[in-house]
């Protein structure tokens, strides 16, 4: 399982005092940086591997400002050319988020779907959790 510590800003809070629904998806996509860096450790773009194919975040708490948020991270699902990254925003010990997201490695040049090969695969299984868990 993969761990990273956020820091809410000051913007991401709502009008209504609390951490807004649309800081969620760009915590949990940085959050996932460890597993880019499995698929592609150079991070460069024009040659990206993935693409996202389904994100839902089920929100189970308030999160406020000023307290920081651990995002845990592990692996669900590996199928043949996608894999679900299975994440939990925590604050003081609550769970405040959940999520789940399905990525696909990719070839942008061709327009489908790749295999993920066994090197990966085996930098991935390490990490897997239930997908009721983590």
């Amino acid at each position: 399982m993969f761990h990273h510590q956020i820091e809410p800003r000051f913007s991401d809070t709502d009008g209504l005092g609390h951490i807004g629904n649309t800081a969620y998806p760009t915590w949990f996509e940085h959050a996932r940086m460890p597993i880019f860096r499995i698929f592609h450790p150079s991070l460069e773009l024009a040659s990206w591997p993935l693409i996202v194919a389904r994100v839902a975040i089920d929100y189970r708490a308030q999160c406020h400002w000023g307290l920081p948020v651990d995002i845990q991270t592990g692996i669900g699902r590996i199928g043949n050319s996608s894999f679900q990254a299975i994440q939990t925003a925590q604050q003081n010990g609550v769970e405040v988020a959940r999520s789940e997201a399905v990525l696909i490695h990719f070839d942008y040049a061709s327009e489908q779907s790749l295999p993920i090969p066994d090197h990966i695969r085996q930098q991935l299984e390490p990490h897997i959790v239930e997908a009721g868990s983590n």
